[in-house]
């Protein structure tokens, strides 16, 4: 049934709290195996990466790109390069703190089968804030849509081959983490579809928090907050829109 779908789970075998969650997914998931995370702390592990300070694209990124947050990058570029290297057409590629509802998932591939192609790049996200500008299918409490401003997180997504090619392409040099990366669609030519209702949540406070997450000073978090609004707000001027339909 989903025989040829293979499942990709990003995990640093020196992360041995989140190794349990990882082993579950690799259970429950289509012919799961682990990926092992780059280590962005590692200077050899990254020594191949052209690092720019936000400045590569616009709307310019106001926040220096944390060790992990390059680590993750090279993670998802690496499976996107497994992905043509040895020509898999689809795959689930998922962060190890992910937890996904195994029946809600199967009920997603489902939905999925008859849909996704190479050419797509279909997020299964966590959070279900994603407002569509075309809906695609729905059904089964699921709906797959094209999100009019793509969301953020990399916790879940199905990736064709083609779209892993086309975002090889794209990231040879990176300037921003990979999730604020992909709301890019005008730089990528790579549409993003969003599946919303999986079931899928986030576990990381509860297998060892997040490996990215550190508590800054109040002041420090509201000039954050302030830049990412800003960031935000211009990123709402490239909204995805529905394909021309031909004919």
């Amino acid at each position: 049934m989903h025989g040829d779908m293979r499942s990709f789970i990003i995990h640093m075998s020196s992360s041995t709290a989140r190794r349990p969650n990882a082993d579950k997914l690799c259970a429950d998931l289509p012919n799961a195996e682990l990926f092992e995370a780059v280590n962005g702390r590692d200077p050899e592990q990254i020594a191949g990466v052209q690092l720019h300070p936000g400045n590569l694209h616009r709307p310019q990124y106001p926040f220096p790109l944390r060790p992990a947050e390059i680590g993750v990058f090279e993670s998802h570029r690496r499976i996107w390069r497994k992905l043509v290297d040895d020509e898999i057409d689809l795959a689930i590629i998922t962060e190890d703190d992910l937890r996904i509802d195994p029946a809600r998932m199967a009920k997603v591939l489902d939905m999925l089968a008859p849909i996704a192609t190479p050419d797509h790049y279909i997020r299964i996200p966590v959070k279900q804030r994603e407002v569509p500008t075309q809906t695609l299918a729905e059904g089964d409490g699921l709906r797959l849509i094209l999100p009019k401003v793509i969301g953020l997180q990399c916790v879940c997504q199905m990736v064709g081959r083609r779209a892993a090619e086309r975002l090889l392409a794209a990231t040879d040099q990176i300037d921003r983490p990979v999730d604020t990366f992909m709301q890019m669609h005008w730089l990528t030519d790579q549409p993003i579809h969003a599946l919303l209702g999986s079931g899928n949540q986030e576990v990381a406070g509860e297998i060892g928090g997040s490996t990215i997450q550190t508590k800054p000073p109040l002041s420090d978090k509201l000039t954050r907050e302030f830049k990412r609004a800003a960031y935000r707000a211009r990123l709402h001027l490239h909204p995805q829109r529905p394909p021309a339909s031909s004919g």
